[in-house]
């Protein structure tokens, strides 16, 4: 069960990485990233960001440079953030393939038909 802390800090993170990944991808042009859901353990030490990352044939190579990078986006986050959070918890970042899962149910209930 998520507190309301956690679920409060969560929201916050995944409002300002979205921020930053529009700023980041803007300049690759084709590449959009967007926070899906920010998990912050219960001891608000490590936050787990779920990326839906298009185009997807990219995904893989996209989160490589992401989690490289991680160190470099958790300071930049810090700054955004640093008057609401004391300490800035770990970042790791995974794929959210949810929208490729409901895209393969959906093909396969139209095939039936």
């Amino acid at each position: 069960m998520e507190s309301t802390r956690q679920a409060k800090i969560a929201r916050l993170l995944q409002k300002e990485l979205s921020e930053i990944f529009r700023r980041q991808t803007a300049a690759m042009g084709g590449v959009l990233v967007s926070v899906s859901a920010v998990r912050v353990s219960p001891d608000l030490s490590v936050a787990r960001g779920y990326l839906s990352i298009f185009p997807s044939e990219r995904a893989e190579e996209i989160l490589k440079n992401i989690n490289a990078n991680a160190r470099a986006i958790r300071y930049e986050l810090a700054q955004i953030v640093r008057h609401q959070l004391r300490k800035m918890p770990e970042l790791t970042f995974f794929i959210d393939d949810s929208l490729d899962y409901i895209d393969h149910i959906d093909s396969l209930l139209a095939d039936k038909h």
